[in-house]
């Protein structure tokens, strides 16, 4: 803020100077010459009316002579005062106008109302270096969570473009080198309520330095960057960075995945609100030819997943010569969108077809194309841009992947829920039946009008104060006494808890209700808003918790304990 100032008043040194000496030579004029009042009486004007005066002439307002009317000498000092002051006023306004429209003042304005939006928050936020597409997917995600956000793009554009966006919340947004470790510090990298920072960049180097600063400054918070690259991947991970995420392996994961289990695959996509409940799980061919098109980096981390399950695999690639190609492998040079080449890699025979590269038009020509000749094969789909939803929507593909979706996606997991992710990661080593029998189970606890829900709680004072006092006090709590329902003890809330982690790192997936809880045990649990607000009771009114562990309910105003004292004695 001083900065500033003293910035423009640098700039507007000159004019001001120039305004004020017209001003006082106006002024003084105006007292040294003698003036006459209605008596005819000799009148000598004060300085304070002076500058009076000289104030409604300067900005021409003119309310004309007074206290008196002027003697002709007055009147031709006040007619070059006219000139001299309008002059000077003009001069200064539109040096001030000009200041104002400089670049340089405008950007210190700019940061300096970005730092202090920053410096005014006082909730959990998470800085977000780069504002593409899975920037703003986030953004959206977070604020949707009524979660804070503050965002540093080094292009105008989108800085431009989220302050136009009807976004409930307001994001402090800020056009700067993400890189710099000076924007990182007014975009709050060190601010104690800075929960996390997001380096979702397309440049490696930017992600990695803010990688670094963040670990520096502020080695406690949670460092999320996207690589594009197993050596910067290397580098990230060496010094700490808490999750690097390449989306071509996250959706290669998510494959496999869908090939494995389809009720997990299910399951997931429904937990992180991607589909509907009542859509049945789609079976992905169990066995046969895949085509794939494209072997650039998404493309190979396709291939390697398809050749884990052990799938017949097409290779289709137009520059073999930059992307290679795998030792004994069909490969055909070729885009993949004219029908010839398709037929070749054995279209008629596939059961499944990947359209891989990074052009959305290819990739729409490739499906169709496909289609044509078997309309049976199962389709995944890459989606480049997000302005082409509405196309891809038409396409009825099996299973999109968007980079800039598929990363968003992820780090929401991994900010609100991180317990999600690890439930997901133990959820692989179990059978298709128990995710089938799970999935089942918690879209019957829901009314149909009820959204999905999963959130994590922590057996500590902050968020369970209550139970804490009742286990210090040796009063054994169980999980299925916690899931009970507060206003009725013998019927339990729609809420399921699917995992919980000992203080001592013990991992109990699908916990039973009979288990004893501890202190500082971590749950992740499933239901409803409502269920989630009812269980807030039992976790934070003795009176609630009591009734619960004991079935006992007396009344606990005053009058009531008066009345017990006094019936008592």
């Amino acid at each position: 803020m001083h900065s500033t100032f003293f910035l423009i008043m640098r700039r507007m040194r000159r004019p001001l100077l120039t305004l004020i000496i017209a001003h006082a030579i106006a002024m003084i004029g105006l007292v040294l010459i003698p003036g006459v009042d209605d008596q005819g009486n000799p009148w000598q004007m004060s300085f304070s009316h002076a500058l009076y005066v000289i104030s409604y002439t300067t900005t021409t307002i003119g309310y004309g002579e007074v206290p008196y009317p002027f003697t002709p000498h007055q009147r031709l000092w006040m007619t070059f005062c006219i000139y001299l002051t309008v002059i000077t006023w003009l001069y200064s306004i539109g040096s001030l106008i000009t200041l104002l429209q400089d670049q340089a003042l405008r950007r210190v304005l700019v940061e300096s109302l970005f730092r202090r939006q920053v410096a005014a928050l006082r909730e959990p936020f998470v800085l977000i270096c780069g504002y593409g597409e899975t920037g703003r997917a986030l953004v959206h995600t977070l604020i949707s969570r009524q979660q804070r956000a503050v965002v540093v793009d080094n292009d105008p554009e989108r800085i431009n473009i989220l302050k136009m966006e009807s976004i409930s919340e307001q994001v402090p947004a800020l056009q700067g080198e993400t890189r710099s470790p000076e924007v990182l510090i007014d975009a709050g990298i060190t601010n104690p309520w800075c929960r996390g920072v997001v380096a979702m960049t397309q440049n490696n180097n930017v992600n990695l330095k803010v990688a670094i600063t963040a670990k520096l400054l502020h080695r406690d918070l949670k460092v999320i960057c996207r690589a594009d690259s197993k050596e910067v991947e290397a580098n990230m991970a060496s010094f700490g960075t808490d999750h690097i995420l390449d989306p071509f392996d996250t959706f290669a994961l998510h494959l496999a995945t869908a090939m494995q289990s389809p009720c997990l695959f299910q399951l997931r996509n429904w937990l992180t609100g991607k589909i509907d409940r009542d859509r049945e799980p789609v079976a992905l061919p169990a066995q046969g030819r895949w085509i794939l098109c494209g072997y650039g980096r998404f493309g190979k981390a396709v291939y390697e997943r398809l050749e884990d399950e052990l799938f017949e695999t097409v290779i289709i690639e137009a520059t073999p010569e930059k992307t290679g190609k795998p030792e004994n492998v069909k490969f055909f040079t070729g885009w993949g969108t004219d029908e010839q080449t398709l037929r070749t890699a054995g279209a008629e025979e596939a059961v499944g077809l990947v359209a891989g590269t990074d052009n959305d038009n290819n990739n729409l020509s490739i499906v169709m194309t496909a289609r044509e000749i078997n309309p049976n094969l199962y389709i995944v789909f890459r989606q480049n841009r997000r302005d082409n939803q509405t196309i891809v929507d038409a396409l009825g593909a099996d299973m999109v992947m968007h980079p800039s979706a598929i990363i968003a996606d992820r780090i929401q997991i991994l900010l609100t829920t991180p317990m999600l992710e690890e439930f997901f990661g133990l959820g692989l080593f179990q059978d298709e039946q128990w995710a089938c029998t799970l999935f089942s189970r918690l879209v019957g606890l829901l009314a149909d009008h009820e959204e999905p829900l999963a959130w994590e709680m922590t057996i500590d004072p902050d968020h369970a104060n209550a139970v804490v006092d009742a286990l210090k006090q040796s009063k054994p709590v169980t999980l299925g006494q916690l899931l009970a329902n507060p206003r009725e003890r013998a019927e339990s809330l729609p809420v399921v808890a699917l995992l919980l982690i000992r203080h001592s790192g013990e991992r109990v997936l699908l916990p039973p209700t009979n288990l004893y809880l501890r202190p500082e045990d971590q749950l992740l649990l499933f239901g409803s808003t409502g269920a989630r607000a009812r269980m807030g009771w039992t976790l934070h009114n003795e009176h609630a918790l009591r009734y619960i562990l004991t079935g006992a309910a007396p009344r606990q105003g005053k009058v009531w304990k008066y009345l017990r004292k006094h019936l008592a004695g």
